[in-house]
């Protein structure tokens, strides 16, 4: 479990940045990109695998599909909450 939060976190902060670098009106720099999306990959991912138990059956074990979908979920999410954060900061400036 503990593996797939790591990767979620990563996979996370790299879906951060890059919705930064995609939106330059929403991006809330390289450090704020990372933290946004790392929290983003790690909450998402978790929240995910509990609403889709499938997923948190095939996270316990170590296939490619099983990391690839932590990767995207934790990307998703990442990318997800780096947007919101930063339209709720642009809209507050």
């Amino acid at each position: 479990m503990l593996v797939n939060l790591i990767i979620q976190i990563i996979a996370g902060a790299v879906g951060g940045n890059v919705a930064g670098a995609a939106g330059k009106d929403v991006s809330l720099g390289p450090i704020g990109n990372t933290i946004a999306g790392a929290i983003g990959g790690g909450v998402g991912g978790q929240i995910l695998a509990a609403l889709v138990p499938v997923l948190a059956q095939a996270a316990s074990t170590t296939d490619l599909g099983a990391l690839v979908g932590q990767v995207a979920g934790g990307g998703v999410a990442g990318a997800v909450l780096t947007v919101i954060v930063g339209l709720i900061k642009s809209k507050l400036q």
